[in-house]
């Protein structure tokens, strides 16, 4: 049963959507009604009142409310008749109904203007969903070319990358992600992982050990202990694998690690999993635990 909603409530939990990112677009529907139907609830946002309208548009359009979308786009449209922003509500209107025009409609867009960010990636995301990868690539190397410091630029190139089996050059596009953000341990896992997938595991292990590292002075939370853990999982995976092929070749030419190290670091991530996995908590709530401890004691 659905918490009662009040409009102070509502509207504090979608300003808070809309600062920290959330998209649960059925709670933003479900919210966002209720504030309309108010009498006096788009006064109460004041200035917010835009923001909140292409908050719900969007939100709308992800669960295919297409009328209250378009409410929310003509309410947009007769106050900024000219911003990109409505641009792009209009652009992802038509994506709801077909991608073909949608295409056509980014690229007439971006020829009025051609350094516009949110509409480049619209048109990139269209070529994606149309399974267009060769012109998707290429219009993702060139929006990188303009605006080389978009982080999340290089982890769709890195992903599309990924989808294809290319982990070599999707490590390349990861290699950008960690320049522009070399503190951030998600990145380093996600690139310890392609390494591993590459078939580099010297490298995958001292990218997994980066992770831990990172980790260690994280305030995030439960979110590190997460990335943590993964981190360790890999670490028994390389150590695991260069255990039992001493000569494996790095592509990246990491230097090896010497065999008494590996040993080393092969009980101590056993050592911490199995921690983990021992835990009252792990106990009652981890499914295949009994699994990955006979794993760990192997």
């Amino acid at each position: 049963m659905a918490q009662a909603i009040t409009l102070s409530s509502a509207l504090n939990d979608l300003s808070t959507a809309r600062t920290r990112g959330y998209r649960d677009s059925n709670e933003i529907v479900r919210k966002g009604l209720f504030v309309l139907e108010q009498k006096n609830g788009l006064q109460q946002l004041g200035d917010n009142v835009w923001d909140f309208l292409e908050q719900l548009a969007i939100a709308a359009l992800d669960i295919g409310q297409l009328d209250l979308a378009d409410d929310c786009i003509h309410r947009l449209d007769e106050q900024f008749p000219k911003s990109m922003r409505v641009e792009k509500l209009r652009g992802m209107r038509i994506e709801a109904q077909d991608l073909g025009l949608a295409l056509q409609f980014y690229e007439q867009a971006l020829e009025k203007d051609e350094a516009n960010v949110d509409l480049w990636k619209r048109l990139i995301s269209v070529l994606r969903q149309q399974n267009k990868i060769e012109r998707c690539i290429a219009e993702l190397d060139s929006f990188l070319d303009t605006f080389y410091s978009d982080i999340e630029g290089w982890l769709e190139l890195a992903d599309i990358y990924a989808s294809q089996n290319l982990y070599t050059r999707s490590q390349q596009a990861l290699s950008h992600v960690l320049l522009l953000a070399p503190q951030n341990p998600f990145h380093a896992l996600r690139f310890a992982e392609t390494a591993y997938s590459a078939n580099d595991v010297p490298l995958a292990l001292r990218y997994f050990l980066r992770t831990i590292e990172l980790t260690t002075d994280d305030e995030s939370g439960a979110s590190s202990v997460g990335v943590a853990r993964r981190a360790w999982f890999g670490v028994r995976l390389c150590t695991k694998h260069l255990l039992s092929n001493p000569g494996a070749v790095s592509e990246s030419n990491t230097p090896p690690m010497k065999k008494e190290n590996l040993e080393s670091l092969d009980i101590l991530a056993a050592e911490r999993l199995t921690a983990a996995y021992s835990s009252t908590q792990a106990k009652t709530s981890v499914p295949g635990r009994t699994e990955v401890l006979k794993w760990l004691s192997s």
